[in-house]
């Protein structure tokens, strides 16, 4: 990696997704609770979603304080450098909540126009930490991540995530029903980054979610994208917020094909 750029993003990226995971993993209280809902009373916010975010914006205004930020937690501004830190300083919130292992600090950085340049998905309970930028590879621990070689779709293993609104969970399990007699099996692992990182690093031949932010998705989907796996929504789009897919390159069109039949984008 020879642009300065990209190399000082990265370096900053991953220090703030370490310390923030540290915090996360070693702060977490024994009576946590919920300090807020979002779009349904499911979907919540702890205290220590709040102090993450607080720490990463903290520490990237101390080095890059002209840079455009965009949190999950409410962190926004729009800078004047042309780059814009897109943070979710705890993915996989409810398996925090719970006790449970898969949750991720996800920190990308993206140029104005929604180029993303680097980004970082630090799984401190599974002492990973998932790392790229444009061009330069996918690493986990230091070690090179590919996609593994594309299987038939009736022998991929797929993941998804469940929206926490009811009428949309609703329509979700019907996809899924309709789905899952066309694939290997269905994985719902909770945490849309490491979802993502799971698929570059061979673990998962695709993914698919419905009502993703682009916190979510920012630092996971070039990190699959640079490990060799295809991205992107419904037919011709980028991913978002309709849908978004990663798969190993043979397994990518099948399953957007189908989704696109079943209506995994709308009610």
């Amino acid at each position: 990696m020879t642009d300065p750029l990209l190399s000082e993003l990265l370096e900053l990226a991953l220090e703030a997704a370490r310390r923030a995971g540290a915090l996360l993993r070693d702060g977490r209280p024994a009576d946590l609770g919920v300090a807020a809902t979002k779009s349904s009373p499911i979907d919540v916010v702890t205290e220590m979603d709040i102090a993450a975010e607080k720490l990463i914006t903290g520490f990237l205004a101390e080095h890059r304080p002209d840079d455009g930020v965009l949190g999950e937690e409410g962190a926004s501004s729009e800078g004047t450098s042309g780059v814009r830190w897109v943070i979710d300083p705890l993915d996989g919130t409810v398996n925090y909540l719970y006790g449970l292992p898969t949750w991720a600090v996800s920190i990308a950085a993206e140029r104005r126009d929604g180029e993303t340049l680097a980004g970082v998905v630090e799984a401190p309970m599974r002492s990973e930490t998932f790392r790229a930028v444009r061009g330069g590879g996918a690493y986990c621990n230091g070690a090179a991540l590919r996609v593994r070689p594309s299987p038939p779709l009736d022998q991929a293993l797929v993941s998804t995530g469940f929206n926490y609104v009811a009428t949309v969970r609703s329509h979700q399990a019907d996809v899924v029903q309709r789905l899952i007699p066309r694939l290997r099996d269905i994985r719902r692992g909770g945490s849309a980054a490491i979802d993502l990182c799971d698929v570059a690093a061979g673990r998962l031949d695709g993914y698919y979610e419905r009502g993703l932010r682009p916190w979510d998705l920012a630092a996971g989907d070039l990190i699959a994208r640079e490990a060799g796996a295809l991205t992107g929504g419904r037919p011709g789009e980028r991913p978002s917020g309709e849908l978004a897919i990663a798969a190993s390159p043979a397994v990518f069109e099948p399953l957007q094909a189908l989704l696109e039949d079943f209506g995994a984008w709308h009610d």
